[in-house]
């Protein structure tokens, strides 16, 4: 099963009271409580953009509402099937948040 994943550029809401998210990658693996882990997107605050210290991680399962879905092509779609092979291949947890 492919896996559904917003494309870049993409512009939510997440659950909860939260300020607007472009979502700038997807498959980050980093560490949280000392295990190495992973999740669908990090994100940055929007407008303001990118500060490394600022980056939020979160899953597609955690976005309460889209406001603007990202450009997509053939290589989008390609990406997505490399996802779901490398996501059915990791050996680390997705974190739950």
């Amino acid at each position: 099963m492919q896996k559904e994943l917003l494309p870049l550029g993409s512009v939510v809401y997440l659950e909860g009271p939260t300020s607007k998210l472009m979502i700038v990658g997807r498959g980050p693996i980093f560490e949280s409580n000392g295990q190495n882990v992973y999740s669908d997107y990090v994100g940055v605050m929007y407008p303001e953009g990118i500060n490394p210290e600022d980056a939020i991680f979160f899953n597609h399962e955690d976005i309460a509402k889209t406001v603007f879905e990202g450009f997509k092509d053939e290589e989008e779609q390609r990406f997505l099937e490399v996802y779901s092979d490398w996501e059915s291949t990791l050996e680390i947890s997705k974190i739950k948040l």
